[in-house]
């Protein structure tokens, strides 16, 4: 180091840059915001945890712990002054310990789990996600809102709720704010789908299981939500198989999350010309596919190597009998799911309703569309298939 820099105002290097988001000397400013976020996240889980199994008597609580964090730090954050300390903790959750939740949550999907569902399932999720894209597209264009609060509720619609808003708004450079509108807006209409749709899909489906759960799984759009409704439609109608289409219905969605992120990456590139908007410089191929992403799939295929070595009566990966693997991966899944609350939490918290307000109730109009045009399209859809030959 050259005489009289300051030790401070050094640049960041790669590794400081991809793990911290500010050098190392400077890394302890982020723990003061981070630790609320974390206590927050704590409070989140326990909240939901009450509502949904200790009072409701459900196995697993339709209210996502996600959703309770995001709406507790809208709620904090608007009503207490904060100090300005805790802003660069709940900057760094939103977009490190998010990239790194989304990373984990890749060994939830196995692709044999996506073969279970069959071939006739795909048609549907297809038709539903893009029903979703193009007309949350179209009525976001009309209403003149920003383009990437309209792609948020899109794949937020389509994909997989809050995961997916996760996933796409580092990839389109969106603001804070705008992400956590759309998880307001996804959260509000899944939540309604949650409470609506497994009497919905009983007087569709006259009791199939089969085309019920495919229903709950392609026209509810959180994954917490899927099961929360598809438990309830379990229960009370006593088709506990419709729990498990659901669920492998719903992994097939997420599948569509590495397809779908690049491509709105890509598309917002061509917007802005091939550049970053933060810096002016060429879009790298980084930028397109982001290394989160890779991540994310990297996790999903050793998922799926470590089940084939357990199923054909070996090890996981060579080294884990399967009671061993299930417990690692089951543990990473629950890793993953914390990160995200982390997160989302950090996004609350670093909102203002003074943001979201300026964008007025246009964007509700937006996701009213889209929720009722996915409930429409995949009821269709499941009712021209029939059951010959699904799942």
């Amino acid at each position: 180091m050259s005489a009289g820099t300051n030790p401070t105002t050094r640049e960041m290097s790669t590794l400081e840059k991809n793990l911290l988001g500010t050098t190392l000397n400077r890394s302890p400013r982020l723990l003061p915001g981070l630790a609320v976020a974390i206590l927050l996240a704590w409070v989140s889980i326990w909240l939901s945890k009450y509502l949904g199994v200790t009072l409701m008597g459900l196995e697993k609580s339709p209210l996502s712990a996600v959703t309770v964090a995001v709406l507790l730090g809208l709620i904090i954050g608007n009503t207490i002054t904060l100090p300005a300390s805790l802003k660069p903790g709940f900057s760094f959750a939103v977009k490190k310990v998010l990239r790194l939740g989304i990373i984990l949550m890749g060994i939830r999907l196995s692709i044999f789990d996506v073969f279970k569902v069959g071939t006739l399932c795909i048609p549907v999720v297809l038709a539903s996600i893009l029903t979703a894209l193009a007309l949350t597209t179209f009525v976001n264009r009309w209403l003149r809102l920003p383009e990437r609060l309209g792609t948020l509720i899109a794949v937020g619609t389509s994909i997989c709720g809050v995961s997916a808003i996760l996933a796409t708004g580092p990839a389109i450079d969106a603001e804070d704010e705008e992400m956590a509108y759309a998880v307001t807006i996804i959260t509000v209409f899944g939540i309604i789908a949650t409470l609506v749709y497994p009497y919905a899909a009983y007087a569709l489906f006259a009791g199939d299981a089969v085309r019920a759960g495919l229903f709950l799984g392609t026209a509810i759009h959180d994954t917490s939500q899927v099961t929360g409704a598809a438990l309830v439609f379990s229960d009370i109608y006593c088709l506990p198989y419709a729990f498990d289409v659901a669920t492998v219905t719903k992994l097939v969605r997420n599948v569509f999350m590495a397809v779908v992120v690049p491509f709105a990456a890509l598309y917002h590139d061509r917007k802005t010309g091939g550049q970053d908007e933060s810096t002016g410089r060429k879009t790298s191929f980084a930028k397109l596919l982001p290394l989160f992403v890779a991540g994310f799939l990297a996790l999903a295929v050793l998922r799926s190597i470590g089940d084939a070595g357990v199923s054909g009566g070996g090890r996981a990966l060579g080294l884990w009998p399967g009671s061993a693997w299930t417990s690692i991966h089951s543990s990473i899944k629950s890793w993953a799911s914390n990160l995200l609350v982390v997160a989302l939490a950090g996004v609350g918290l670093g909102s203002r309703f003074s943001t979201l307000k300026s964008l007025g109730i246009k964007p509700f109009v937006v996701g009213l569309g889209a929720a009722l045009a996915v409930g429409v399209i995949s009821s269709v859809a499941i009712s021209l298939l029939g059951t010959i030959g699904l799942c």
